[in-house]
Parts: C-alpha cells; sequence; structure tokens
C-alpha cells in the first residue's frame, strides 16, 4: 500500500540505504509539531505512523494524530481512528469463503451496472492453504503421502476455485497445499518487519510492515515487530477492497519480563504461564506490549511462540519490538541483506528499535513476570487459559473425571479392545500430536522433542498402542532440520512419523481414531485424553471420541505418548520400562538446554531457508496440474457441496432499506459462559444425523466423503446446517441435552437449531440468541457470524463479547447488545418462551443504551436495558447497509 496522505505536517524524510533513497514520514518530524512521542510504546508508534503517512484531512485528522500523543498523558482514548493495514493474509478455511464473497461481489456489482474488475484486492493478499489435511494416516512412512492424497481427493473443488482465484484477482497469491502454516510461513519468509512500495510518483517508501489475518494467530508475527491481528474474513475482504479498519485508539498493557528460563523449561511452559496470567488481568480489546531486561534471552521464535497465543490471553496483539534478535532472525531466515539492513536503519530513524537500558514506555497497566519461576505446565482439560503444573496433572484429570465428568467410582475402569492385547479406561492418552503454529515454528522445542524420542528409544521405549501419534510441522524446513540431525529417525521409531504440514490435529483435523478404539471409548462413555502442542483445547474441537484435550510442549507430547495416561504423576512415577524392566522416569529422557542448543546450531543454517522458499508459490505436481481457465466472473456449479454463491447480495439495491425494528422475537438458544466461536461455527467432523449431514447425504455425498466443516466453508447451505451444531454446546432451552438443539416454542418440540430457525423463517418471526460472558472467544470464525445471521438471528444479547465475534457480528448486520453490569439471563429468569421486542434500531448510535422489551409467556411485560455494542460510526454504517460487504459494494457502484 503507498502513502496517500496530504502530510499537512510536512514530515517526509528520507534515508540512504544500500545506495538507494528511500522516503519515509519521520515521528521525529512529527514531534516538532505534535509533541514528545518518545515514550509511547513502539506498537503504538507503528499506529502513528500508519495515521501520519494516511493523513488526508477526512479520513484521518491531526485531531487524531493530536489524540495519539494526549494517549501518553492519559493512558487510554475513546477516539476512533482509520487505521490502513500494508496487506492480508489468509488461511484456506477462511480464505475460501471470503473469495468466493469477492466472486459474488463480481456479479452483484455487474447486475448494479457497475465494473467486476473494481472487485479486486488493492493491497497484497497472500493465502496460505495449511486447514485442509488430516490425520487420516499416522505412525508409518506412507502417512504423509497417503494423506496428501486424500487431501487432494477431497478438496479438489475447492483447490480449482482458489486456483481460478489466483489468475482472476490481482494482488492475490496462494501458497499451495504442503507448504506449511500460514503463520509459520509468514513468520519465516512473506514478512519483512519493514514494508517497501511505491509511491504515485516513484519515488520508493519505507514503512513498518502490517497486516490483518483471516486467523486468530495472526499475531504470531507480533514476535517480529509486525502489527498483526487476526479479523473476521468480512473485514478482511473491506480491507483487501481498499477500507480502512475503523477501531478505538486502543489501551496498551506492558508486560515485563525479567530473569531467565530454567533448565528445562520451555517456551510453551512460558507462553502457558503468561496466558493465565493475562486471561486474570482482563486484557481482551487491548494490545499487549513486552518490554524489560528479559527480551534479551528470548529468542524470535521463543517471542512468536508467546506472540502467536494472543487469542488465548484475549488482547488485540502481543507485541515485541525490533531489535538485535529480529535481525538475527531475518538473516537466519534467508531475507535478502539490503532488506535486513532497510529494517535496522528504518526501526533506528523512528525510534522503532529497542535497546536495553533506554526508558521503558508508557503503558495504560503492566504487570510482571521473572522468567526463573516459570514451572513445568500444561493447560486443560477444556480451556488454554486453564494452566495446571505438570506435577498436577493427574489430580487434576482424577477431581475434573469426578467433578466435571461425573465418573465417580469408575477412575480405575478398563474395558476390552476388540482384536487387542490391551484395555483402555478414563485419563488414556489416545491422541499425541506434535501440531500447530504455536510450537512447530519453534526449533528448541522441536529439537527437545527429537531428543526426547531418541533417549527413550536408545532405551527402548515405545508409545503405547492406543496413541494415535502424529508428527505436523509448520514448515518443511522443520523436516530438514530434523532429518540433518537425524531426530526423524527417533521420532519415527515412536510413531512421530509425518503426517502433512498443516495445522492438522490443532484444528480439527486429527482424523478418526482406531475403529476399535473409538468403539471402546463412546460404548463405555469414556472420558479419554489428547495432549497436543496446540493453542486450542476447547470442548469438541480436537476429536469428537476425547473429552479431555491438554495442550504441552512437543517434547511433552512424547512423553505422554510413552506414558499413555494422564491419570498418574509423569514427574515422578515411572514413564516406561526398558526390555529388561527397568523403571524409566521422565528425568531420563529429558534433555539439557545445552544438548539442545548444540543441535540447533549443528544443523540450522539460511540455506535451508532460502532452498525452501525460493518457489514457495509453485507447488508440487498436483497443484501445478490443476488448470483453470482465467476469467473476470467466476461460473458456478450448480451440484458443488463446496463452493456456491451465497445469498448476501439478492435483491440488492443502490439505496438500503432503513432496518426494520425487532418486533416479538423469538430465542433461538439461550446460553453459557465462554461460547467459543467452535461451538457456534464447527470447523471439525460433520455428524450423519445432522441437518448439514443429511444436507450432504441428500447431495448424493457419501459419509466418507463429508470432510470437515471448515473444508466446506465455501457452501452457505453446509454452513448455516452446521451453525451452533457442535457436538457440545448446551442450550439452556432443553436442559439436559448436549449438541445444536433448541425447542420450538410454538410447538414445544426439540429440534435441531437449524431445522427450528427455518419453521421461524417460515413464519415470519426473527430470532434472538442469549447468552453469558465471553461471548464468541476463539478463532476469528467469520462463518460463526455469517450462520447466525442466514438463521434469521436479528440480535445476540449477551454480557460481553470477544472481539473479532462481536465485530463479525455487526458486518453481517446482527445487533450485539450487551446486558448491564448486574442483569444477566439468570436474574431475568429466561427459560426461551419469552418474547424480545428492541424498537428504533434504525436510529441506533454507537454504544448508546438501548431499552429490551420482554413479553412473558402469561402475557406479562417488562424492559431492561442493555449496551448497544456497534462501537464506531463506521460500524454503525455496516450495519444500516445490512453488512459491511453491502456497504462498500454500493460505495464501489456509485
Amino acid at each position: 500500500m503507498t502513502a496517500v496522505g496530504q502530510d499537512t505536517l510536512n514530515t517526509r524524510d528520507t534515508l540512504d540505504v544500500g545506495g538507494k533513497t528511500i522516503a519515509f514520514y519521520s515521528l521525529a518530524k512529527a514531534a516538532e509539531t505534535l509533541g514528545d512521542v518518545s515514550r509511547l510504546p513502539f506498537s503504538m508508534k507503528v499506529l502513528l505512523e500508519n495515521l501520519l503517512r494516511f493523513e488526508d484531512g477526512s479520513t484521518v485528522t491531526v485531531d487524531d494524530l493530536k489524540a495519539m500523543v494526549q494517549w501518553i498523558s492519559d493512558r487510554s482514548s475513546e477516539r476512533e481512528i482509520q487505521y490502513r493495514p500494508a496487506r492480508v493474509l489468509m488461511q484456506d478455511f477462511t480464505g475460501v469463503p471470503c473469495v468466493v464473497d469477492l466472486a459474488a461481489m463480481r456479479d452483484a456489482m455487474s447486475k448494479l451496472g457497475g465494473d467486476p474488475q473494481k472487485i479486486n484486492p488493492l493491497v497484497p493478499v497472500h493465502l496460505v492453504i495449511d486447514h485442509s489435511v488430516m490425520v487420516d494416516e499416522f505412525g508409518n512412512p506412507k502417512a504423509f503421502q497417503d494423506n496428501v492424497d486424500l487431501e487432494y481427493q477431497r478438496n479438489m473443488e475447492r483447490y480449482e476455485f482458489l486456483r481460478w482465484g489466483s489468475k482472476a484477482l490481482d494482488n492475490f497469491k496462494v501458497v499451495p497445499p504442503g507448504t506449511g502454516i500460514c503463520h509459520q510461513v509468514n513468520l519465516e519468509n512473506i514478512a519483512q518487519t519493514t514494508w517497501v512500495s511505491k509511491g504515485v510518483d516513484g519515488e520508493l517508501i519505507a514503512y513498518p510492515d502490517t497486516l490483518v489475518g483471516t486467523d486468530s494467530h495472526t499475531t504470531m508475527v507480533n514476535g517480529l515487530g509486525v502489527l498483526g491481528w487476526g479479523v473476521g474474513g468480512i473485514e478482511a475482504e473491506a480491507a483487501m477492497l481498499g477500507q480502512p479498519v475503523s477501531m478505538l485508539i486502543p489501551e496498551v498493557v506492558g508486560f515485563k519480563l525479567t530473569g531467565t528460563l530454567s533448565e528445562g523449561i520451555t517456551a510453551t511452559d512460558l507462553v502457558l504461564t503468561v496466558t493465565q496470567m493475562l486471561r486474570a488481568k482482563g486484557v481482551v480489546g487491548r494490545f499487549v506490549e513486552f518490554y524489560g531486561p528479559g527480551l534479551d534471552s528470548l529468542s524470535l521464535a521463543d517471542r512468536a511462540t508467546i506472540a502467536n497465543m494472543a487469542p488465548e490471553y484475549g488482547a488485540t496483539c502481543g507485541f515485541f519490538p525490533v531489535d538485535s534478535a529480529t535481525i538475527n532472525y531475518l538473516r537466519l531466515t534467508g531475507r535478502d541483506e539490503w532488506q535486513i539492513e532497510l529494517v535496522e536503519a528504518y526501526a533506528k530513524a523512528q525510534g522503532m528499535w529497542r535497546t536495553a537500558g533506554a526508558p521503558d514506555p508508557v503503558f495504560t497497566d503492566t504487570l510482571a513476570l521473572d522468567m526463573s519461576t516459570v514451572q513445568p505446565s500444561l493447560a486443560g482439560p477444556k480451556r488454554p487459559q486453564d494452566r495446571v503444573l505438570l506435577s498436577n496433572v493427574d489430580d487434576n484429570f482424577n477431581n475434573e473425571l469426578v467433578k466435571g465428568y461425573k465418573k465417580t467410582g469408575e477412575a480405575d475402569v478398563r474395558v476390552d479392545v476388540d482384536g487387542a492385547e490391551y484395555q483402555v479406561g478414563h485419563g488414556d492418552v489416545v491422541i499425541a500430536a506434535i501440531t500447530s503454529c504455536t510450537n512447530t515454528s519453534n526449533p528448541n522445542v522441536l529439537v527437545a522433542a527429537g531428543l526426547v524420542a531418541r533417549k527413550a528409544h536408545a532405551l527402548g521405549l515405545t508409545s503405547k498402542p492406543w496413541v494415535k501419534t502424529s508428527l505436523s510441522p509448520g514448515s518443511q524446513v522443520v523436516t530438514d532440520y530434523l532429518n540433518k540431525s537425524k531426530l526423524t529417525d527417533d521420532l519415527n521409531a515412536l510413531g512421530f512419523n509425518l503426517t502433512g504440514y498443516g495445522c492438522m490435529t490443532c484444528i480439527g483435523n486429527s482424523g478418526p481414531l482406531p475403529a476399535p478404539i473409538s468403539k471402546a471409548i463412546n460404548e463405555n462413555d469414556l472420558v479419554a485424553a489428547s495432549v497436543l502442542s496446540g493453542n486450542r483445547n476447547f470442548e469438541g474441537r480436537v476429536s469428537p471420541d476425547v473429552r479431555a484435550n491438554f495442550l504441552a510442549s512437543p517434547p511433552l507430547v512424547v512423553a505422554y505418548a510413552i506414558k499413555g495416561t494422564v491419570r498418574e504423576d509423569i514427574t515422578t512415577e515411572p514413564i516406561g520400562q526398558t526390555p529388561e524392566g527397568k523403571n524409566v522416569f521422565l528425568k531420563d529422557i529429558w534433555p539439557t538446554n545445552q544438548e539442545v542448543t548444540d543441535v540447533i546450531t549443528s544443523v540450522i543454517d539460511s540455506e535451508m531457508y532460502r532452498t525452501r522458499y525460493a518457489n514457495v508459490f509453485e507447488g508440487d505436481r498436483k497443484w501445478r496440474a490443476i488448470n483453470i481457465e482465467g476469467s473476470d466472473r467466476y461460473t458456478w456449479s450448480a451440484g458443488s457441496t463446496y463452493v456456491a454463491n451465497p445469498p448476501y447480495f439478492e435483491g440488492l439495491s443502490m439505496t438500503p432499506a432503513p432496518v426494520s425494528d425487532i418486533i416479538e422475537a423469538r430465542p433461538l438458544a439461550i446460553l453459557g459462559d465462554s461460547i467459543t466461536t467452535d461451538h457456534i461455527s464447527p470447523a471439525g467432523s460433520i455428524k450423519a444425523d445432522s441437518p448439514a449431514g443429511r444436507y450432504l447425504q441428500e447431495h448424493q455425498v457419501a459419509r466418507a466423503d463429508f470432510n470437515s466443516y471448515g473444508a466446506r466453508r465455501g457452501n452457505h447451505e453446509v454452513m448455516m446446517r452446521g451453525t451452533f451444531a457442535n457436538i457440545r454446546i448446551k442450550n439452556e432451552m432443553v436442559p439436559g441435552i448436549e449438541g445444536g438443539m433448541t425447542k420450538y416454542i410454538p410447538t414445544g418440540e426439540a429440534m435441531a437449531i437449524y431445522d427450528a430457525a427455518m419453521r421461524y423463517k417460515a413464519d415470519g418471526t426473527p430470532l434472538v440468541v442469549v447468552a453469558g460472558k465471553e461471548y464468541g472467544t476463539g478463532s476469528s470464525r467469520d462463518w460463526a457470524a455469517k450462520g447466525t445471521n442466514l438463521l434469521g438471528v436479528r440480535a445476540v444479547i449477551a454480557e460481553s463479547f470477544e472481539r473479532i465475534h462481536r465485530s463479525n457480528l455487526v458486518g453481517m448486520g446482527v445487533l450485539p447488545l450487551q446486558f448491564p453490569e448486574g442483569t444477566d439471563r439468570a436474574s431475568l429468569k429466561l427459560d426461551g418462551t419469552e418474547r424480545f421486542t428492541i424498537e428504533n434500531v434504525a436510529s441506533l448510535r454507537p454504544r448508546q443504551t438501548v431499552t429490551v422489551k420482554l413479553i412473558r409467556a402469561d402475557g406479562s411485560e417488562e424492559s431492561f436495558d442493555a449496551r448497544c455494542r456497534i462501537d464506531t460510526v463506521n460500524e454503525l454504517e455496516y450495519f444500516l447497509n445490512g453488512g459491511i460487504l453491502q456497504y462498500v459494494l454500493r460505495k464501489l457502484a456509485a
């Protein structure tokens, strides 16, 4: 994106880098007029530069710039700003529906009499196909190739569509399947830390690398000094089409790190500690910025691990400033030397370079951690912020078995597995997965996992036979250094064969458990466990057969595969026995820090990265064989169950109709706290007897070919049927029932939420959803809002919202309302028989108080106040247009 502002403050300056003159917008020059900005947090300096570059007297004004400086005194602000990120990052689950929407917008633009070519990304967009590959085959040398073959077989329609997009759309590049996870590819290759583009006069202009991404873990690149965070797909589409991201100037929480990690402590232990601390602090909607002397001891990979889990601690981002570690990493990963020189020169010129001993920035609030106090940890069994000390995992699970899973007196139950010489029971680890962007980008923990496997293999230990083991790296470079160190052989010996390059188990693509184990679990209602090196362990996400899920470092994943259970203390009980019957303990196979460092320094070099990323957009022979005729508009296939033209623009006119009031709406669901986007729009398997499963079978799709909800996000018919279809969601309107069920109040019948919604739609009855705290936590899953809209839900009334999902609801024309303190579904004694009326919807203002009228089943009436969570003027425009895409389309057509 090039600079477009008026620069009324005359802040243009130049740098000489390697003989090239580079222009930039100088914060030092701006300070001459605005006042000292040296104590602004580094993340806020990035925002200030963005406003400075796009200051035009209209979308960005001098008053906006002054508000950023005033922040130093007030440490918070209510001012709304218009932020323009340099680029957009996507993964295929969220990327496919984005491209579907762009294709549909081209059709709608044509019907409005406009130019379809106006629907085109105006900033660089990178889509990485990483969410589709599943762990079908595992524990053998053929697993990788077999899983890739199945991936193409299942997803060819989607891949053909994305190939069309890569040809038809400008500024749109696709990283093909089998390359890596989008966040690791971003960190290792795409991200530049300082971006350069040509201005309208041909002048080269430098500015901070910034982005939004359609995956919540976009924040991982914050570890490289790149400001980025996850947004819904609909927001990303708007950013692609030139719309600014409307946001309030954020509060910034400073997290001071001191000390160093103790011997044997991993970055995963650290990030789980940080996540727990920040969740307790409360940082939803805020920036978090890390500072302090502890940064000097953290590798770039460790910083990226911490930044990655910002969604888990609830922050918009978890930012690390640029310093010598940034430069070293750019050099290690094979970036161009001129680019590296530019990054350092630019950061120093802008006061964005971190140095030890410099005054700390000013923060809204702070907290601190002495890293020497971090202890070995896992998180689970249901949430990533629920950290548990490694030595307490057994007690934690055993207590949960009684209190949470209601298995009193069943702890020692073990049952036979058909055709096997072993039994399984509660707490048995049936999935052990080295997976996810969080950890597979970090050589320290991956090499540690390999060394655990080497020591265990040398002692004759093996993984337990009921454990489904998998290794799913985020980049092909991981395979290179594991091969070079010969750690691959040891991992293979324990069943951790390469299964694919992608998110896999972390996103829910763990694949089916062996049928006899699945049968034993389900017929006996066992609480089985998984241990994965991921960032999400929400209910129903990892596997429909596994109810207790623990996040752990990769070396602990290997250890638990050997141990086979979470019911015993892995720190004091033997982890296994040698063939001679000698007990082996965890400490016997745990590598020293020096052993890990020695392997890393001997096997990893920049040539690995340069070689692997030289042809990153070319793909394998299967990808190159997909031949698509290029055209401006996509030819929709009427029979496709993967890609369909969505109904958002049907009957669209240039002038939006006034938004109608919500009159006597019925509740579709009454939900509790911490309802995640996985609950609202699952990404995993599709049940045969669900509305989505029935739809697919009606369209001659065999059960074996259902694929997953995530893979079918390009088809609205599947996705709206999958909305609120998570197998673990609990709707209080049908107490005692799990899964996507509700009560159709006119007849009192219990039925699938989709079926009830369609009945209400036929009746002409609007709908609302009522929920507790933290509604919409988790992934930046736009289908959670799209599906809500398509079911006919006009408003969601909750005690609090997670940032991305609230924004997505507005972007789909759904009204988010927040209960005031002291009022909730319990205090109102809601049971689902009520009707809700909300008037004057067309004249709403951002964050105003709204009166909601309740009509009880007996005809009595009462009212309560709620806060309108349309937070900004821009969001209000989107809402009044029926959604952000309709707003953008009308603006472009005009």
